[in-house]
């Protein structure tokens, strides 16, 4: 008996010491699965930017930097400038940022902070479900829903304030202004949804220590709850800001197609985007080929940077919370 039970001590640390090495064994394959799969998102990133840097040669050493500044784009004369393009994104884009920032913010703070938690995530779900629209059926409702609303809205609107060089000229139905609405009913969605999880982090102890003041719900909401988590609802907002810049259908079908720069928002415009997807297929020769792939380099460029700032100001913000 004696025997026995030495030997059963003395296999307890061996079999300890195999189950810790098949432990090992499998945490170094997990961790060498995960670190495979990042640097395969990373490979990828880098091959899109080598691609579109490799393709886009002939017309960046033809054109240099004054591809950015230069409004003609004329594929028959083999002149080409990135400016209208590049106008007609950022003002669509400022424009549409312009709308749903107040109601995606407002929304977000409703949500997490005043509204019933029935309503909140009955309302969370269907927002969530708007998240998840194809782009083209955006297109199509601003077609036939929002164009033919703006041509009754949109006269006595130019009674009012066409002194003003933003509203002035002719009004056909496709523009910019038309293109900014649409894009604002898109990202509206992603800012509610992530600006009510930046607010639903804040530790609950703040606002429990505001009303323990004296402070009012809407006090402690505005005074203390959105102040601590305005670096990730500006993320938030940056993160539409990237998704805006990069839509391409609903944009396409509603800017009206003009490359030419034009200070009224009735007129109509261009986008990055838009030039890419109705051109590509038909750019006659390297150089329009080129252009058109450098233009897609700009966009790529403006679209990581914007995401890699609204990451960084959403880590910074959920850390806090954390802490």
């Amino acid at each position: 008996m004696a025997s026995s039970a030495s030997r059963t001590e003395n296999t307890r640390p061996r079999r300890v010491s195999r189950f810790l090495t098949r432990a090992r064994g499998v945490e170094a394959v997990a961790h060498g699965v995960a670190f495979l799969a990042a640097s395969t998102i990373v490979a990828i990133t880098a091959l899109l930017v080598f691609e579109l840097w490799i393709n886009s040669a002939l017309s960046r050493h033809k054109f240099g930097w004054d591809f950015l500044f230069t409004s003609t784009w004329d594929p028959i004369s083999g002149q080409f400038g990135a400016l209208p393009f590049i106008f007609g994104t950022v003002v669509t884009s400022a424009l549409a940022l312009l709308i749903s920032v107040p109601l995606g913010v407002g929304a977000a703070i409703f949500l997490a902070e005043l509204a019933p938690p029935k309503i909140s995530d009955a309302l969370t779900f269907c927002i969530e479900l708007l998240a998840a629209v194809p782009s083209v059926i955006y297109g199509l409702i601003g077609i036939f829903v929002l164009i033919p609303a703006l041509q009754t809205i949109v006269p006595p609107l130019k009674s009012v304030f066409g002194f003003l060089p933003i509203f002035s000229g002719p009004f056909y139905g496709v523009s910019i202004f038309s293109a900014g609405i649409v894009l604002a009913v898109m990202v509206v969605p992603f800012i509610i949804s992530v600006s009510r999880e930046i607010l639903l982090a804040v530790p609950r102890d703040l606002r429990e220590a505001a009303l323990a003041l004296g402070a009012t719900r809407w006090e402690s909401t505005w005074d203390v709850v959105v102040p601590f988590a305005k670096t990730g609802i500006v993320g938030s907002i940056f993160l539409s800001l990237a998704r805006a810049l990069g839509e391409t259908m609903a944009v396409t079908m509603v800017i009206g197609n003009t490359p030419r720069i034009q200070a009224s928002l009735l007129a109509p415009g261009y986008s990055i985007a838009a030039v890419i997807a109705n051109e590509f297929r038909e750019a006659a020769g390297d150089l329009y080929t080129s252009s058109l792939i450098e233009l897609g380099l700009v966009l790529f460029a403006l679209t990581i940077v914007i995401n890699g700032a609204a990451r960084l100001l959403i880590l910074a913000t959920t850390g806090k919370a954390a802490s």
